[in-house]
């Protein structure tokens, strides 16, 4: 295709980066939200994150199969249509306050968005010259991290009504008082989510009339990476990869989801503020990309990741000892120091696999449902303490990623061009 011809495709392949980019980062202004309206324990509103990200471990490869059977134009389609089926489904969660079935409206739209970013990726580089290739998959993130950045603040204003009941206020409170002041919170959703399934649709019906290059995925001839023949689990530092991505991806969903409870325990910041508060936090979390992109030219990458992630155990432990405004903005820090995580973790865990590349990186994106389990033990041990305690949890997680940082600051052989997410 020349470039005047793929000049429609790249702008639609790039909206998908942003789409997914929203849709993941209005959990954290649904998590407080919910909450209120459907009367949540900690323990209970981190099921958000987790029906959202087990849909990329149990979707991700029906999703590759479909792809190959079909191509990866009928899978965007597919997966920009379920998209707006779990965002249409917010309605009747919100009619009738159920939150199992915001769960399931979550898991729908999760779903649809593994479709996305499992096509995304690969198609942004195909469209134009390879010489570019990374030049455009570093365009596309752009978004994405703009996105991360306007779903929260977007979300706060639209969504939180910055009206938080607790238990005795709301025991003084008649029944159809209190049942109206519940709804009222279940139906902010109802626009904003109406909206969003709108705009899929309309996404998809341009993927549908535009012409799309499909992806000729022929045996490569790359080496075998030292496995030779041998299953892809008996590579340690791969094994170790996995275990650190997961870690991480938990660590990340669980900051960014709680942040809005936390800032309110620790500071008594108002959820609308904390909203902003997060907005910026995100933004820092673009920034961090550009500037650990700038500093890997002078620092090797896992040195890198090793630095940012101790400074992330030494800043998330501080903001459990600190109480006020400091620890919230040492929390804004962590988010700044995450930034640069999750490329280079998966980068670092693919180098040398060869021909299992493929493969390792299927494998590497189901480690995403860390984000479906490490928020479920924040909350349980917020419910048993407080949410200020369970920050401990990400501590931990950092440590893990610190241990497969040092474990690799020899490795020569880092690959730039991964898959973006989040």
């Amino acid at each position: 295709m020349t470039k005047r011809h793929t000049l429609i495709p790249v702008i639609l392949i790039t909206s998908l980066f942003f789409l997914w980019g929203f849709a993941h980062n209005l959990n954290p202004i649904l998590i407080p939200h919910l909450k209120k309206a459907c009367q949540l324990s900690d323990f209970q509103s981190a099921f958000v994150d987790s029906a959202f990200f087990i849909a990329y471990f149990a979707v991700a490869l029906p999703a590759g199969y479909f792809m190959k059977r079909f191509g990866y134009k009928q899978g965007i389609v597919l997966g920009l249509v379920v998209f707006a089926v779990g965002a249409l489904l917010f309605l009747p969660a919100a009619n009738t306050r159920a939150y199992g079935l915001f769960q399931l409206a979550l898991f729908v739209i999760a779903s649809g968005l593994t479709f996305l970013e499992t096509a995304a990726n690969p198609y942004i580089s195909v469209l134009g010259s390879p010489q570019t290739a990374t030049q455009r998959l570093n365009f596309a993130q752009s978004f994405n991290g703009l996105a991360a950045t306007l779903a929260p603040f977007i979300g706060g204003r639209y969504i939180l009504s910055g009206k938080t009941l607790d238990v005795e206020e709301q025991a003084t409170m008649a029944a159809n008082e209190l049942e109206a002041y519940l709804q009222a919170e279940a139906d902010a959703v109802i626009v904003p989510y109406m909206v969003i399934g709108t705009v899929v649709l309309l996404v998809a019906l341009l993927v549908v009339r535009t012409p799309l290059p499909e992806i000729d995925e022929e045996a490569s001839d790359i080496p075998d990476g030292g496995i030779k023949g041998r299953s892809l689990w008996s590579n340690g530092n791969f094994v170790f990869g996995v275990t650190a991505l997961f870690f991480y991806v938990g660590a990340q969903v669980g900051v960014v989801s709680f942040f809005i409870r936390f800032s309110n325990q620790v500071a008594g910041v108002q959820e609308k503020t904390a909203a902003n508060l997060l907005a910026i936090a995100l933004l820092g979390f673009m920034v961090g990309r550009f500037v650990g992109t700038f500093l890997m030219r002078f620092i090797a990458p896992a040195k890198l990741l090793a630095g940012f992630a101790l400074l992330s155990v030494l800043f998330t432990v501080l903001s459990v000892w600190v109480d006020g405004l400091f620890a919230v903005y040492a929390m804004v820090g962590v988010t700044f120091l995450m930034s640069i995580m999750f490329p280079t973790v998966f980068s670092l865990a693919i180098s040398g696999l060869g021909k299992h590349t493929k493969q390792g990186s299927s494998v590497l994106i189901m480690a995403i449902v860390g984000g479906a389990i490490i928020p479920l033990v924040m909350g349980s041990v917020s419910d048993r303490f407080t949410m200020q305690t369970a920050y401990l949890v990400p501590a931990v997680c950092f440590v893990v990623v610190l241990l497969f940082a040092l474990r690799n600051v020899n490795n020569k052989r880092v690959q730039q061009v991964i898959p973006a997410h989040g």
